[in-house]
Formats: structure tokens, C-alpha cells, sequence
């Protein structure tokens, strides 16, 4: 036995804190519980509890892969996100506070509709449409599409975590093709597609370039690929006054919002996320004028 769980949180806190990790109070308590394989809420009524050599050990292998530039998500293997914690896998992006603004728009959007139908489109670990399944009335559903099997794949386990199979489908869909009329018509998309310029990406955090997927980060060029292929392709899919809600880069939200205008979509708004940064653009389908 080698100290207390409070004596090594502190000791790792400092570690990590001296490595540049910016929230190393809550990475090193995240590590510890893991390591001890012991709830989170459990971890503060057990710190003056020993640890093992077998359990510092597996701490030791835990925090070398966190100060190699490892995400803690893709250690731990979950994250939280809407006070929801989801299953993640590298292959998916994880999930960042910034996305919450989405699901604020969506809700926002279904705040007067008890019935309806969600695609969340380019969903990675399903975390979107999940969000809303949960602070939404059971008469509405939600379809997933990715083109990524792991990521249907993980979708499909947050949907069993959260018991909502018999309210949510992952589907096999490109954003951007065409939208499969076989989906049917939704009332709301929603979509946090890859919006990094291309030329942009080897300039990341050693814990985005190198641990998350690339195919969920590369928007092209100018990192406008998905979204001009979405108000094209996904325009059809929507229900008279149905909306489409986009995810964007810091800078991004006058360019998506002149790219939802060119194509016919109204009422555009601009969201700011929790930091104040313009985040989420919206616009809504309206029926053609009769001749």
C-alpha cells in the first residue's frame, strides 16, 4: 500500500497541471476512478482510502497515455455531454461543450410540436439526436446517418445505454449524396458536420490531429464542403417549415448563413454558443409561392 486515493489525486493534479492540461483537477480525478474502477460519485467519500501496487501500476499506464497527448475521453472510453454521459470509441469526435448549442436549437425548435421526426445528420457517437430523444416527448423519433459503421455502431450502443431503440434508427447515409427518399421527410435536421479546412488540421492539438478521426474533421478546402452539399441535398428531406440546424467554426456562421440563403431557406439565425462564439445557423424550408 502507497498512499491515500487523496494523497496520489494530488500528486497526479500536479502532473498533469505541469504538463500544460488545463483541467487537471478534474482529469486527475477521472484517471484515479478509472483506475480504481469505482464510480465518480463515489470518489470523494473514498479518498482516504490505500491504493495497491497493481492499482498504481494501472494508474502509471493511465496517465503515460494521457501525457503522450491521448484524449482522457478515448481513455476512459466516455464522456459527458446535456448531463448525459455516452459511450465513445476513437473512431467517433467527442463530444464538446460548444455542440450543446445545437441541441438547445432543436429543442427550442420542438418547444410548441409534440410529434415530429429528427436526422441527425453526420452523427458520429449519436450524441446530438440522443440529447433530444432525452428532453423530448416520446411521440418523437430520430434517424442517425453516418457514413462510419463505428460510428452507427457506437450510435447504436448510446441508444441501447439510454433506452431509446425504439425511438432512434441508425442508418448508412453520406452527407454528401443525396438523401435517400426511402429516409422519408423530417421536421428537423440537425448537423455538426467536419468543418476544419483541410490545410488546417496538421496544425491542431496533438490530442485532435492525432487521435481523432480525420473524417470527421476535414470539411475541405475551406471547411464549407458539408454544408453547401446539406441545403442542397438534404433541402427535399425537410417538411414544409421544417428546419435545418448547423453546427460551425469559430467565423464560419456569416458563410453558412449566406449558403442556406442562396438556397432558398428563411428565417436564418445565428446562435452563440455558452463562450459567445456564433455556433449554430438555422433555417427553415418554406413551401414555394403558387403561381
Amino acid at each position: 500500500m502507497v498512499g491515500t486515493i487523496s494523497d496520489v489525486y494530488l500528486d497526479l493534479r500536479n502532473e498533469l497541471r505541469h504538463h500544460g492540461v488545463t483541467s487537471a483537477p478534474l482529469e486527475a480525478k477521472e484517471l484515479l476512478a478509472f483506475a480504481l474502477e469505482i464510480p465518480r460519485a463515489e470518489f470523494n467519500e473514498r479518498s482516504g482510502s490505500y491504493l495497491f501496487d497493481e492499482q498504481l501500476k494501472r494508474l502509471e499506464e493511465l496517465k503515460s497515455r494521457r501525457l503522450k497527448g491521448e484524449p482522457l475521453a478515448h481513455i476512459i472510453g466516455e464522456w459527458d455531454f446535456y448531463s448525459l454521459t455516452f459511450i465513445l470509441t476513437p473512431g467517433v469526435l467527442i463530444p464538446r461543450p460548444d455542440t450543446e448549442t445545437l441541441v438547445d436549437a432543436g429543442l427550442a425548435f420542438f418547444s410548441r410540436r409534440e410529434r415530429g421526426r429528427i436526422l441527425d445528420l453526420c452523427c458520429g457517437s449519436g450524441c446530438v439526436g440522443t440529447a433530444l430523444l432525452k428532453n423530448l416527448p416520446d411521440t418523437i423519433s430520430c434517424v442517425f446517418a453516418d457514413t462510419s459503421e463505428e460510428a452507427l455502431a457506437v450510435t447504436k450502443e448510446n441508444l441501447v445505454r439510454h433506452r431509446l431503440t425504439f425511438r432512434g434508427l441508425p442508418v448508412a447515409q453520406n452527407a454528401l449524396d443525396p438523401c435517400d427518399q426511402a429516409l422519408g421527410k423530417f421536421n428537423l435536421i440537425v448537423s455538426n458536420p467536419p468543418y476544419i479546412p483541410t490545410g488546417d488540421i496538421p496544425g491542431l492539438d496533438v490530442s485532435v490531429k492525432d487521435y481523432e478521426p480525420h473524417e470527421a474533421l476535414d470539411g475541405g478546402t475551406d471547411g464549407l464542403d458539408f454544408y453547401r452539399a446539406i441545403a442542397v441535398n438534404f433541402k427535399d428531406a425537410l417538411t414544409k417549415n421544417g428546419m435545418l440546424a448547423f453546427e460551425c467554426g469559430m467565423g464560419q456562421a456569416p458563410q453558412v448563413e449566406e449558403i442556406l440563403r442562396e438556397n432558398g431557406y428563411e428565417d436564418i439565425r445565428i446562435l452563440r454558443d455558452f463562450t459567445g462564439v456564433e455556433r449554430v445557423v438555422t433555417g427553415v424550408r418554406t413551401p414555394p409561392e403558387k403561381v
